[in-house]
């Protein structure tokens, strides 16, 4: 099926809403019954969502990553199964768009814009995150490669026509010793092989995680994707781009979750008052929204980088899926706490949406590297952040560029940044705008965050070089390291607005788990106050 027209993120929220697939009762149903959304996704390919999986280079509709990021956020804020199910094909392609030829990378552009589903096989039982493990291997032979292993779990194994595979091409165990390959299951021979049996999940029940085995299985020569021995750096590279789609995924549970909490608290009574009218809840709310607008400010941020900042891809990528699933996994917690048993509830209160959000989320942190491998990603680039932070480096024009975004050019994509990370280099000088026109109390929150930054790179020099078993108090350094990226995210997306609410609220947070200091709690209270929604 070919799609006519592309629809932009608001057309599409607002298709979603009065869709029957996307009906609440449809969505739980599906749920229950652990069954694959198979209307919903046909839906989508109607709605054109497959023509912001290809890069406008390739014929496709996303000139800027930021486009994808809220496209899957839109479908995420209605359903995370089918946005997971749906948008897997994106990461399936994404290693040709990296690596891939031009002609190549158009003609599966125009296979996916017709509706080809496509799917991602990295990881195997037993090795996970340890892509260097792999055993599933690619031999060559007068045909091509023949293919043998198994990968698993998967997303979309069995209903992809075509995976892109990581195939051990080498005895050498390292780094170079992996190709990748894609592979139309339609071109192989009968009984070369076979799907596996769909896990069953906590979350995402409908999605088809299942797996692929391969056994002699023959793919031609011209199913390599880039250089023999290059898969394992195209993989990297790649993972830079789908790690921030996926931290969209987040952004779209925390919408649906601030939604379904926000018209609760509105509507329900307790002590003869609205609950919203609660001085906790009031402020539990104005927490809830200010940890979903930093997740928020730091994956935007990541996706206009993709095109304008994209040798740093490497640092924020990692940020922004460390940080955003892990956040929003807190903030669906507290709407938990404000719903009480409605949280838990599959048919009391909007069919049991809530309670299916918050499983399906859950996946979201594991998606392409879990916390701890995007933490350490950030640990082996210390001495170039630390080299950054010193000499004061910034990508002046990069971050000019951030405002009004670009295409991404894979090509330009780097397994580390040689520049540290321009964003929080930016730091003092982001202090400096705002210290005149902003807030006293503003002001005294934002020069504590400069304060933690110095310290911290003065501990991240201190450090021992790490290697894969990276300590404890590395990991912590990383992850104070992304607090002050997400400071510097908020004063770039609020400095030239510094008296606005959500700047204050935002730096508070940042402040309070920065640790050391204890903000002013009121800018909470502020910030539901001001939500427009609430009048």
């Amino acid at each position: 099926m070919s799609a006519v027209t592309t629809i932009s993120p608001g057309l599409l929220d607002a298709a979603l809403a009065t869709a029957e697939p996307f009906r609440p009762d449809r969505v739980a149903e599906l749920d229950r019954t652990e069954t694959f959304p198979t209307d919903a996704v046909r839906l989508l390919d109607e709605l054109g969502v497959p023509d912001w999986y290809v890069p406008a280079r390739f014929g496709g509709a996303s000139t800027d990553h930021t486009q994808l990021v809220e496209v899957v956020r839109t479908i995420a804020r209605h359903d995370l199964t089918a946005a997971i199910a749906h948008a897997k094909t994106y990461l399936g392609a994404v290693c040709v768009w990296v690596a891939g030829d031009p002609e190549r990378a158009e003609r599966l552009g125009a296979r996916i814009r017709a509706g080809a589903v496509v799917s991602w096989a990295l990881t195997e039982r037993g090795h996970g995150s340890d892509l260097v493990a792999g055993e599933l291997t690619a031999t060559e032979c007068p045909d091509g490669y023949r293919l043998d292993g198994e990968k698993w779990p998967i997303n979309n194994a069995t209903r992809a026509g075509t995976v892109c595979v990581l195939a051990r091409t080498s005895a050498d165990a390292g780094a170079r010793g992996h190709s990748l390959f894609l592979v139309d299951k339609d071109r192989l021979a009968p009984g070369s092989y076979r799907t596996l049996p769909k896990a069953r999940t906590h979350g995402i029940r409908g999605a088809d995680i299942s797996g692929i085995a391969f056994d002699g299985a023959v793919v031609p020569p011209e199913a390599l994707v880039g250089r023999p021995g290059a898969g394992l750096e195209i993989v990297l590279k790649a993972l830079q781009l789908t790690r921030v789609m996926a931290a969209g995924l987040s952004l779209g549970a925390v919408d649906h979750a601030r939604e379904l909490t926000l018209r609760f608290v509105r509507e329900r009574e307790l002590y003869g008052r609205r609950l919203i009218e609660l001085p906790h809840v009031r402020r539990s709310f104005g927490e809830i929204s200010a940890a979903a607008l930093v997740a928020e400010s730091v994956v935007l941020f990541a996706g206009r980088a993709a095109g304008a900042l994209t040798g740093e891809m490497s640092v924020y990528s990692a940020v922004a899926k460390a940080l955003a699933p892990t956040l929003v996994d807190e903030a669906i917690a507290r709407c938990g706490e404000l719903l009480g048993a409605r949280a838990f509830l599959t048919t009391v209160y909007a069919d049991g949406a809530f309670q299916k959000l918050e499983r399906d989320h859950r996946i979201v942190g594991i998606f392409d590297g879990n916390t701890f491998v995007n933490r350490h990603s950030l640990i082996t680039q210390f001495p170039r952040l630390v080299a950054g932070w010193r000499q004061q480096v910034r990508d002046v024009a990069g971050l000019r560029g951030v405002e009004v975004g670009a295409p991404p050019d894979p090509g330009r994509l780097e397994l580390f940044s040689r520049t540290g990370c321009s964003l929080v280099q930016s730091l003092p000088f982001l202090v400096e705008q705002v210290r005149t026109t902003a807030p006293e109390s503003v002001v005294r929150l934002a020069a504590y965050v400069l304060d933690s930054a110095e310290r911290l790179h003065d501990e991240m020099a201190a450090l021992p070089p790490q290697g894969v078993t990276a300590g404890v108090e590395a990991f912590d350094l990383a992850r104070r390291y992304e607090w002050c990226l997400a400071a510097a995210a908020v004063l770039h997306r609020w400095s030239a607005e510094p008296a606005r609410p959500e700047l204050a609220a935002t730096l508070a947070l940042i402040v309070d788990r920065i640790g050391g200091h204890r903000p002013d709690p009121a800018a909470f209270d502020r910030l539901t106050d001001d939500l427009k929604e609430l009048s």
